[in-house]
């Protein structure tokens, strides 16, 4: 063993110990960081706005501040981004996170001094917990790699900005700086397929041990390796046994992953976002992953099938119940406040309080009423693959209200690695998962308001060769599961009948 793994060990109990001391104080420790934020935001002009020096409890905080979605709060962050201070939080932030958005163009999420160090600190201890439960430290010795967005950076009214991933990446920490993979030069490239045909060449002969990324993309890399090599990506680099990743479910990828692999290797299951890094896989035995209720965030959830109602209940840590699927709200220590961030999660324990993704607020099929979410489509698809050869690189779903005749279904739309020999028998097998998933879809195809469900298959590349054409290729764009319209569908019906 080497005095660097000798060290993740040692260093590795100490932050499991401190994580337990507010795992095990879950409300008590989220009581905290309310006030805290509370506090130091009250000179604001949010805080002033929202009358937070009268603030005292969540529910004089409920009364006063109603949950915003970007496009809500955007007359606050325009002041920021113009570089007004005081505005959301105090002064200015050290960075904006520049994301992609639907209705509002570029959106400028703000990271503070306050916040930032947490984005950071959550990564490492992500590694630190898998390393105290496994005892598996030797990978700390080899080459690491996160395949992101460029680190280069540009400057809005003195405050630079740029993708989250690519300001992440000025924090590594010095003693992962050697370990560390690209260079920063490969690191700075744009086009995202020159980039990743850089990345091959410059990992090909490393000790790669760590490899980090949304999978649909280290999928790319991986393809490139093996076809390179000639081998099974496992076999080029012997000490690889670490997957990190988070964005998406890996579950429908980890079938073609283990093929390109050649063999299974341990993965970790992040859950960042610009808006802030909200929780990370603590066990490789336990569903879920862990909800950072100690990072400057106090959290909010709102159940999805009341979200749309006139003024639905806001539930704090405390009183939040397992499988149930609830909207995240949070208020931060960046300036965002009683902030919808789009996405769903289920506890799947809470003791401690741990989450999976279940989808997006925006991303369901709901044309007939049947509300179906993103983690219901992925359960049904790795079912109806169980105990199969079949191997799916890429897919979502879509509605199709209108068909040319008999009546409606959900066409899904699906790119194979490994065809199924019946593709008839393939979808009656999602259909009657989805069946299972979903009582209201039941309904409807019991009712024969739907027809059984439709695949359409995708061409090799097919999902890459979209993302390219909206501008959307690599980085950490990913593909909805599902959508209520036929945007994304009829775009790729039309390349299937070119």
């Amino acid at each position: 063993m080497s005095i660097k793994s000798a060290a993740a060990k040692i260093f590795a109990k100490r932050i499991f110990d401190k994580t337990q001391k507010w795992a095990n104080n879950p409300v008590a420790t989220q009581q905290k960081v309310f006030r805290n934020i509370i506090r130091q935001a009250k000179k604001t002009t949010f805080g002033n706005d929202h009358h937070f020096a009268h603030i005292k409890t969540f529910e004089d905080f409920a009364k006063k501040v109603p949950v915003r979605d970007y496009e809500a709060l955007k007359p606050y962050i325009e002041k920021v981004v113009k570089g007004e201070e005081n505005i959301l939080w105090k002064g200015k932030p050290l960075y904006f996170a520049k994301t992609s958005g639907t209705t509002s163009g570029a959106k400028y999420i703000p990271l503070t001094k306050a916040s930032m160090p947490f984005h950071i600190q959550a990564a490492r201890d992500a590694i630190l917990h898998y390393i105290h439960e496994t005892g598996n430290a030797d990978f700390v010795s080899g080459k690491m790699i996160f395949l992101q967005g460029s680190p280069e950076l540009d400057e809005k009214n003195g405050i630079k900005l740029g993708r989250l991933s690519g300001i992440v990446a000025h924090f590594v920490p010095k003693y992962l700086q050697k370990n560390r993979m690209p260079s920063w030069e490969t690191n700075c490239i744009e086009d995202w397929e020159t980039k990743v045909d850089a990345i091959v060449e410059e990992t090909f002969n490393e000790n790669m041990t760590v490899i980090s990324g949304i999978p649909s993309w280290v999928q790319m890399y991986f393809e490139k390796l093996k076809q390179k090599a000639g081998k099974p990506v496992g076999e080029l680099f012997k000490n690889f046994n670490l997957f990190i990743y988070g964005g998406v479910n890996y579950e429908p990828y980890r079938a073609k992953f283990e093929n390109l692999i050649g063999r299974k290797v341990d993965s970790i299951e992040l859950f960042p976002a610009s808006e802030g890094f909200f929780a990370y896989q603590d066990s490789q035995k336990e569903k879920g992953m862990l909800l950072l209720l100690n990072s400057g965030i106090f959290y909010e959830f709102i159940k999805s099938d009341e979200f749309y109602s006139e003024n639905p209940r806001r539930y704090t840590i405390g009183e939040v119940e397992l499988q149930v699927n609830y909207v995240l709200i949070i208020s931060t220590n960046a300036g965002l406040w009683a902030y919808n961030i789009g996405d769903t999660v289920q506890f799947t324990t809470l003791k401690p309080y741990r989450v999976i993704v279940s989808g997006r607020i925006k991303h369901y099929i709901s044309a007939f009423g049947e509300h179906v979410i993103g983690k219901e489509v992925e359960c049904a698809l790795k079912e109806a693959m169980e105990h199969t050869n079949i191997r799916v690189n890429e897919f979502t779903v879509a509605p199709q209200i209108t068909p040319k005749e008999g009546l409606p279904y959900h066409e899904w739309f699906i790119e194979f690695e490994n065809e199924p020999e019946n593709f008839s028998a393939f979808a009656e097998a999602i259909n009657e998962a989805m069946r299972r998933q979903n009582v209201y879809y039941d309904d409807l195809i019991v009712g024969k308001v739907l027809q059984n469900l439709v695949i359409t298959k995708v061409p090799k590349n097919g999902f890459q060769e979209y993302m390219k054409s909206i501008g959307k290729l690599g980085g950490q764009n990913k593909i909805p599961r599902l959508s209520n319209d036929r945007k994304i569908a009829d775009v790729l019906t039309c390349k299937n009948e070119i």
